[in-house]
Formats: structure tokens, sequence, C-alpha cells
């Protein structure tokens, strides 16, 4: 019998982990209790990979070690908050006051210390995404039921979309489409996910449909096509330009 999920666990549904970890062993131990979790996660073992992987991936968590080759998880947090919001959980061997302190200024949400309980590990892990969608939730409320990204404003409302003040000639499900990638806006959204949430459950189609109504999305948006970018093998991440 299939096991139903709860409120907690759907929410983790597509929810992402980059794990930034040099010790193979600790990487595999954190990723068995994140798929204990329902978790999806990424992986790399020093900080020049870690950036690579995060501009690639786009988690949404970083568990990340401090003393790494290359960079450190210092440099790393820095490279991070240059480009994201995302919580960063610092795992270090490291527990002076001041190295947490250096860490929390950097725009690190969270710490912890080896040796860890990978069950605190996965129950941080959890609270940090739970805080993560409620602030997100809170600033969609306080966008309200319009998006002014620029060049492009979306009335929510009016099911109307305009890019450089014109009205741009979408079908109902286009417009649809548009409205989940700027309500997900910099993260990597799976041709399944595109296909669950704008296409609904039922559905009976498949990823093709997906790619179809993106490349009519692109043309339609002209000189901003190239916000819609294609991550191969992950699916697509849509980021509005001044």
């Amino acid at each position: 019998m299939e096991r139903l999920l709860d409120g907690e666990e759907k929410a983790n549904v597509n929810k992402t982990v980059l794990i930034v970890e040099d010790e193979r062993k600790l990487r595999e131990l954190i990723a068995d209790y994140l798929d204990s979790e329902g978790l999806a996660w990424c992986e790399a073992a020093s900080g020049d990979e870690a950036v690579s992987v995060f501009r690639d991936v786009s988690p949404d968590l970083v568990i990340l070690d401090i003393m790494m080759p290359g960079l450190d998880g210092y440099d790393v947090c820095e490279e991070i908050r240059k480009q994201s919001d995302v919580p960063i959980l610092f795992l270090t061997a490291k527990s002076e006051e001041d190295d947490k302190l250096l860490g929390y200024d950097l725009g690190a949400d969270d710490y912890m210390t080896k040796p860890f309980s990978p069950k605190v590990l996965a129950a941080k892990v959890k609270a940090l995404l739970r805080r993560a969608d409620s602030a997100r939730g809170d600033r969609e409320e306080a966008e309200g039921r319009r998006f002014d990204l620029g060049r492009l404003r979306i009335d929510v409302p009016g099911r109307e979309a305009l890019l450089d003040g014109r009205p741009l000639p979408l079908s109902p499900k286009e417009f649809d489409l548009l409205l989940f990638f700027v309500r997900h806006r910099n993260i990597v959204l799976s041709r399944d996910r595109l296909l669950e949430n704008v296409w609904g459950f039922d559905y009976e189609g498949d990823a093709r449909t997906v790619d179809t109504h993106v490349k009519r999305l692109r043309q339609k948006l002209g000189a901003g096509a190239n916000w819609i970018a294609t991550l191969r093998g992950n699916g697509y991440r849509f980021k509005v330009e001044p």
C-alpha cells in the first residue's frame, strides 16, 4: 500500500539540497537522511565545484562545510549571497565563537558543529525550508496580485502580461506558464513540476508539451526570450533581466 504523504512531506517534494562537503562518506550519510525525508539533493566536494553546481541547479538550501580545498565555506557563502537568499547551514569542525559569528555575518542561517546527529541535521534542514517557504509567501502576498519586474508587468486578476508597455498575445495556458515562471523565478523547474502545476496532475500529455509552450512563450517574449534558460537534464529557470 502506498504511504500517504503528510503536509510537511508534500511541501518538501521537489525541494533540492546542495551538500558541500569534501569527505565522501559524510556526504553519503547526509544524502541518506535527506532521502528519508523525501528531499532531492546534489553534491560538491570542493568550494569551486559548489559555486558551479549552485549556479547550474539553483538548490533550495545549502549544507556548507567550511574547511575545504580551493574556496573555503566562507568564500562560497559570499558567492552564493551575491545571487541568492537561499538558506545556508554551515557544517564544520570549527566551534569557536568568532568563527560562528563570521559565518552569520556572511549570511549563514544556522550552524552545526562536527560531530553531529544526522537526525538533528535533517530537522534543521526542514525547519529552514519551512521558514524560507513562509518568507516567500509573505513576499508574494506583499507584491499583491500584480507583478512589476521592470520591462515585464503581469496583472493577475486581469490575466494580462505587458512587455515594454505592450500587451503580450498569450493563450490562456501560455499566460499560466508565464505566471508560474514569474512566481518561481530564479528557481530550477523540472518539466514534470511544470506539467503538474500548470496543466494539472490528471493531464495525460508528456514533457514535450512543456517544451512546445516554452518555445512559443519565448517567441512572444522576443527580446526577453533569454529570460527562460534551459538547463539540460534539469528543466528551465526563469530570470528577468532589468
